[in-house]
């Protein structure tokens, strides 16, 4: 046999999948864990959320906002925070399973009421001048689109332990916590943080 032959190709194969493919593979792994962990992308499907996000945006979704978890898993290791009031969240629908995104309009204990599309939260109405199409959050400011009316009225609700309530931002063309119920807070994947991507316009940043 002649001593400078080539190994066999099976040899030759297993040999290029431990010095190739196995780092490959266990950087597709980290890089996995990281987007379920760390930070990831959200592509906005409707337009439930307009003017805020249009159908089509992509956005960039801090997922340790409110907590570490363990990847591809829902369990927190350490919780570091929980969705505030005006914040957009991104989450499983109660209703079905499907992520979703809105934004977080009350917290537990706050006592919610909506009348034509707009909020009052214990008894303080977020509505910006008697006329505007807007709501303050805090030290955000929500657009909303009432071209639709204002979707389902909400009378003297108090949001219950650690609970949230979420609507879209186009309150007469959304399927939100009017229809489904709380959502659970604990159970928030993230908090989307930027419009990066917009049909139309191209890569651009529109914080949220």
């Amino acid at each position: 046999m002649d001593a400078t032959a080539r190994p066999p190709v099976t040899r030759r194969a297993l040999h290029w999948l431990k010095k190739e493919a196995l780092p490959l593979v266990v950087m597709l792994g980290l890089l996995a864990a990281a987007r379920d962990t760390l930070a990831n992308h959200y592509v906005v499907p409707s337009g439930s959320m307009q003017p805020t996000l249009e159908p089509g945006d992509r956005v960039v979704v801090d997922m340790r906002a409110y907590g570490l978890r363990l990847p591809f898993t829902a369990h927190a290791l350490v919780n570091v925070g929980t969705p505030q009031r005006g914040e957009v969240a991104v989450f499983d629908s109660p209703a079905d399973g499907t992520r979703l995104i809105k934004r977080v309009v009350a917290v537990a204990g706050d006592r919610v009421d909506v009348h034509d599309g707009h909020l009052s939260i214990n008894g303080v109405p977020l509505q910006l001048g008697n006329t505007a199409a807007a709501e303050q959050f805090g030290t955000r400011t929500a657009q909303l689109d009432l071209d639709m009316g204002g979707g389902p009225d909400v009378a003297d609700v108090v949001v219950p332990a650690g609970k949230l309530l979420v609507m879209g931002d186009h309150r007469g063309n959304s399927f939100d916590g009017r229809f489904f119920g709380f959502v659970d807070a604990d159970k928030v994947y993230g908090r989307a943080v930027a419009v990066y991507y917009r049909r139309g316009e191209g890569v651009e940043w529109l914080r949220l």
